[in-house]
């Protein structure tokens, strides 16, 4: 009995230690296994260079609606925020008073002109008179220097017309220029003078302006691009393409072009101002609104993209692990560009062609062998 229970054990001992040793090889093929991962290849895409800054609309036109003469407001003849055509009646005076100064004028005129008559025919007796003898040298002279006094005072009473019809014609109100009406400061029956308050404000909303600076740097690499491609700093239409990002953070279809650069640095904070111009045909571009404006390049250049989603940080800033061709994974600092739809741009620190880990980046470290698999590219 003993020695056949000591056999017993001695076998149980055995498969016992047979089933250890299998799992532990399971165990350790499973664990010397490389992880899958999933990679993306770095590639070329021709990109266009831009650039962003905050920016602020300015109106081209626009201006505070001031009365021209004093007088009594009977007519206002447009509403709050009323879009108007140039020369549109915005406003009417009481035109009673000037009507009549403007009568008076004439009357002056008339009276000035029946003088300069009388003076004319009194010379001409004169100098008859004169010639004959009859009457001394200096009653000709001053009948002479009358008719003088004479004329003047028909330029003069001409000239008081002209400026009673420019009172006269003050009475109505016109619009200098086609654009939006904001809120109106008066009401019918108000007195008005040039002294007061503005009646109103109107903006010329299309085209528009954005204006925004660049500092020297900025300044000069544009203007070096522009020379490199053969391009005349002031031809507009040339110039690099202008976009801007709305307040509500949607970028406007249309494109505009750079009108006007400043010829000096603001020694204060060492920016040129520049101006783009947009045609603003859907008016979304306000007077006044803050903005997120993009310069971009004319050209395309070549630039490596791989997808957001294979970039990491740490205190040294940002990297990727590249998957070498033993399926090695190596850490690289890279120094990024722009964000373009889910890639974005890798200025230095990755080659074309190198396959970066996008997916499974919890399993691995660098140093370690993995097992790659193709993902979509960037973009894609």
């Amino acid at each position: 009995m003993t020695c056949f229970w000591n056999r017993g054990l001695t076998g149980l001992a055995i498969v016992t230690a047979f089933g250890l040793t299998a799992a532990g090889a399971v165990q350790a093929q499973q664990q010397s296994a490389a992880p899958k991962v999933s990679v993306s290849e770095a590639v070329i895409k021709p990109i266009k260079d831009t650039a962003t800054f905050i920016g602020r609309g300015e109106a081209i036109d626009k201006a505070d609606i001031m009365a021209r003469v004093n007088g009594y407001l009977e007519e206002v003849l447009v509403k709050d925020g009323a879009e108007v055509k140039k020369g549109d009646i915005l406003f009417r005076i009481e035109r009673s008073a000037y009507e009549a100064v403007l009568e008076s004028r004439r009357a002056e005129l008339a009276q000035a002109e029946a003088n300069l008559e009388l003076a004319s025919l009194d010379l001409v007796r004169k100098q008859e008179l004169f010639e004959r003898g009859s009457v001394p040298e200096a009653d000709r002279d001053t009948a002479r220097a009358n008719e003088l006094v004479a004329e003047a005072q028909v330029r003069a009473a001409a000239a008081a017309i002209q400026q009673a019809e420019l009172d006269l014609s003050y009475t109505e109100v016109h619009a200098p220029f086609s654009g939006r009406i904001g809120r109106v400061e008066v009401s019918s029956g108000d007195v008005v003078s040039p002294s007061g308050s503005p009646l109103v404000n109107i903006v010329r909303e299309a085209p528009v302006y954005v204006a925004f600076s660049l500092n020297e740097k900025q300044f000069v690499e544009i203007l070096q691009e522009l020379e490199a491609e053969g391009i005349d700093r002031g031809n507009t239409e040339a110039a690099p393409e202008v976009f801007v990002v709305l307040p509500n953070g949607a970028e406007l279809e249309e494109k505009g072009r750079i009108a006007f650069a400043g010829n000096r640095v603001d020694p204060t904070t060492g920016a040129v101002t520049v101006r783009a111009e947009f045609k603003n045909d859907e008016r979304l571009i306000l007077d006044g609104a803050f903005l997120t404006v993009g310069l971009q390049s004319q050209e395309a250049v070549d630039r490596i993209v791989i997808s957001q989603a294979a970039i990491q940080r740490d205190q040294q800033g940002p990297f990727v692990l590249v998957v070498d061709d033993q399926n090695q994974v190596q850490q690289r600092y890279i120094v990024t560009g722009e964000v373009q739809g889910t890639g974005i741009i890798v200025l230095d620190g990755l080659a074309k062609g190198e396959t970066v880990v996008v997916e499974g980046l919890q399993k691995i470290r660098p140093g370690v062998e993995v097992d790659p698999v193709m993902a979509a590219q960037a973009g894609e």
